[in-house]
This record gives structure tokens, sequence and C-alpha cells, in this order.
């Protein structure tokens, strides 16, 4: 089952770094804006190693991945990061706002190493499809760098909240040895846990685990990839090789503070789309409950009435929708699947598990069957585009850059755990889990 490992984390020194200046959001999520900020902001901000400026002029001497080494460097012999003097797992502490909501959250989890396992193991399982792309820029980075910055985030199942209780004792006992809050409004604590006895208490409670990786695939599998090379460059097997290992963050499905929220749809540029062909198609399958609206205010309150109703149809199955421009009235519309429904019929190709899921159900049905767009094309992105926001989903059909959005619930983090341990994946951008972890909390160098 699951080895779990302390570690000597490299982290930013308080005497020589701002944390609300140095650290930064995933790199999958920061925008080119973002990158202009997080480079205005410090002269050490993780940004320049986590994802780093691009130039015209650059070369196999000189590029993103090699400057990204040199700052590690330099920054190490600045004492701007510091190793901590002893192994330890770090207790991580988010507190936060529920997106769209008041209700306050805190998301408890710990940080530490994993020893990587193939899929194949069954020890650590993935949840989502993955894309070829980013994992090959990971790769050249962990080449030149030798270092995970970013996060790992892996769920686990612990009924008995074992191990949250040793982590709230722990914040309980000491000030935390970094506090942020970041630009969203979420606050980071972290408390080093580095008593030996308390240590192999947590190995021992995970050894019990199977890991589920709720967010970081194309980290995981870069990891992978990463060790398999120089396993083959050394010609041998080292259990402990620090390249066997990668850092991860850990939490716990049966804690309360966990959030998932809903990537929703937007579908453009289909060719020959008709709303009265879409809408004869999907009635037979679908109740359509229409919303309309004349006006710019009737049209706001027409948007909270369809998301309050798509979050009251709970096990119902039901998606929103905008069609904007192709339909023959001003409306949003809640398509809710019908009693007599056969998701034996319409998801064939699928497992039980798999017709549970409201994603599933938009992409194998409603746009591979209903609209023509295939896995292919939805995997290249030719038509279907990802939105968090609701409201900029629908906005973009509003204003005529997209002909469709597709609003969604989430996903619960049960099917989520379901799915992963039955082998099986959701398609790609299926969950967000909210919020992200920050990068460069804790630095893992597992090379010179």
């Amino acid at each position: 089952m699951a080895q779990v490992h302390p570690f000597r984390a490299y982290r930013y020194n308080p005497a020589k770094a701002d944390f609300a200046r140095v650290l930064t959001q995933p790199y999958d999520k920061i925008t080119p804006s973002m990158q202009y900020k997080y480079y205005a902001a410090d002269a050490h901000n993780l940004i320049a190693i986590e994802k780093g400026r691009e130039f015209p002029a650059d070369s196999a001497a000189d590029n993103v991945y090699t400057r990204a080494a040199a700052s590690l460097r330099e920054w190490m012999a600045q004492n701007v990061l510091v190793q901590d003097p002893a192994p330890a797992f770090y207790a991580y502490f988010q507190e936060y706002s529920v997106p769209g909501t008041e209700e306050k959250r805190t998301r408890t989890g710990f940080i530490g190493l994993g020893t990587l396992e193939d899929y194949e193991a069954r020890v650590i399982l993935p949840h989502e499809r993955t894309h070829a792309g980013p994992k090959a820029d990971r790769l050249r980075l962990l080449h030149h760098t030798k270092a995970n910055t970013g996060q790992l985030f892996m769920l686990y199942a612990d009924p008995q909240r074992r191990i949250d209780t040793i982590l709230q004792e722990t914040a309980a006992a000491a000030p935390p040895v970094m506090e942020v809050r970041d630009e969203y409004g979420v606050a980071h604590r972290l408390w080093p846990i580095s008593d030996p006895a308390v240590i192999a208490h947590i190995q021992r409670e995970m050894a019990q685990q199977k890991l589920v990786i709720a967010d970081g695939h194309h980290r995981y599998e870069t990891a992978i990839n990463y060790r398999n090379e120089r396993r083959a460059q050394t010609s041998s097997f080292s259990p402990d090789a620090p390249y066997e290992r990668t850092m991860m963050t850990f939490f716990n499905t049966h804690s309360a503070g966990l959030t998932i929220l809903p990537t929703h749809r937007i579908v453009s540029n289909l060719p020959r789309f008709s709303w009265e062909n879409f809408r004869r198609s999907v009635s037979s399958s679908f109740q359509i409950e229409e919303l309309p609206y004349v006006t710019d205010t009737e049209r706001v309150a027409a948007r909270a009435r369809l998301l309050q109703r798509l979050r009251e149809s709970g096990a119902r199955r039901a998606l929103g929708l905008s069609a904007g421009a192709a339909t023959s009235a001003r409306a949003y519309f809640l398509l809710t699947l019908g009693d007599a429904a056969d998701l034996s019929n319409l998801l064939a190709g699928d497992s039980t598990l798999q017709r549970e899921l409201d994603v599933v159900l938009l992409h194998n049905f409603i746009f591979e069957k209903v609209l023509g767009i295939t896995p292919q094309a939805v995997s290249a992105e030719a038509h279907i585009a990802y939105e968090r926001e609701a409201a900029a989903a629908l906005d973009a059909v509003d204003r005529g850059a997209a002909q469709l959005a597709f609003l969604l619930n989430p996903v619960a983090v049960e099917q989520v755990m379901r799915m992963a341990l039955a082998g099986e994946v959701m398609p790609q951008k299926s969950t967000d889990f909210y919020p992200k972890l920050l990068s460069g909390v804790t630095i893992y160098r597992f090379e010179p």
C-alpha cells in the first residue's frame, strides 16, 4: 500500500522573502497576466522556476529551463531558500470561502514524499485522462532543476480521521512557520512535524491506504517518466533513491473541508448547428424547462433561477444550457434527465459507474451522439472550451463568442474515489478541487 516519507524541505527564508510576494499558484493556473504580476512582485518570486518567461533568443544553453535551474541554485546559495534541519511531514491548512457563497471552510492535509508507483500496481490511481503536452514541459523542467516546487493533490480515505487528529494537535501546539493569504483570499498555514514517533505513526496509518490523484496527474506522470529514465541510466533499482519519490500533499476524503467545483463547457464553431434539431434530439431523453427573459434585468434573474434550479436538481441529473441567438426566444434552459430515459441505451459503451456522471452524459451522449463532436475533437479542444465560472460561460454565448454553454453540477468526492478505485477515469477537467495548493510552500530537491 502507500509509502510516505518525511523530508528536509527547502522553504523560503522569512528573513529574506515575503511569502505573499514569492509564492505562486500552480503552473497550469498561471495566466500571462499572472506571470507578469509575479515577476513584478519580487526578484525571488517562484515564477522564475515554476513558469519562467520564454524569449525569442532562447537557445540550448540559455532557455526557460536553464534559467530556472540557475535561479534555484542561486537562491539556495544566498539562503533565500533554506533547508530544514530535520526530516519532517508538514501540516498544511487552507482556510477559504466557497466561491459564490459566504460559507467558510478549512481544508486540512499534510505534505510529505510518496513512493512513486505505476498505476498497474493499484496503489496510486488517476481519476482523469491527461494530455501529453504539459508532461513534456514538466519533464524538461525536472531534468534541469532536479526539484519539485509544486504540489500533487492526493486523496486517501480515513473515516476515523486519525491523521486529522494529529494535524489538529500540531496546529494547536504552536504558531505556524508560514502564514500567507493568496490573491483569492485563501489563508495558507504550515507546521513542520519532525517528532520521529509522530512521523512513524503517520507512516503506519498511511500504509493502509490507496491514494487517488485529485489534482496533478501531469506532474505525477512526469515524475514516473523521470524515475524510469534514472533507473535506465543507473541500470539498478534502489527503493530509497531520491527520484523514486515525489512531493505530495495528502487530504482525507472524510475531512470537512474538501470542495469540488464544476468546470463548465463552452461549444463553438459547429458547422450547420440547428437549435430545432438539437432540441428535438434531446427532448426524448430530457425534460426541457425554459427560463425566459426580455430585459437585461430579467436576464440576471433568469440566470439566478437557472443556477438555483441546477443546484436543486440533485440526483435527478440536470444540465444548464444557454443557446443564445440560435433560439427563437431569449431564454436559458434546464435539461433534466427524464424518468423513462434508458442510460444503458444512451451510454451503451460506458460502465455503470460512468453512467452516474453528468459529465459523461454530456460528453458521450450530447456531445458525441447529438452534436457530432468526437472524443478526438474534445481532446484537441477543437470545439470545446472550459470555464469554471458559470457567468463567464453564459457571457460567452450572450456576446456571440460561443454557440452553446453547458453548466454542470460538481462531481462528489465519493464519485471520484469510486471511479479511481474501480480502475476507471473521468473525462479531462471533470473536477476542480478548490482552493489550489500554493507552489513553493515546500520544495523537494531530490538530486544536486
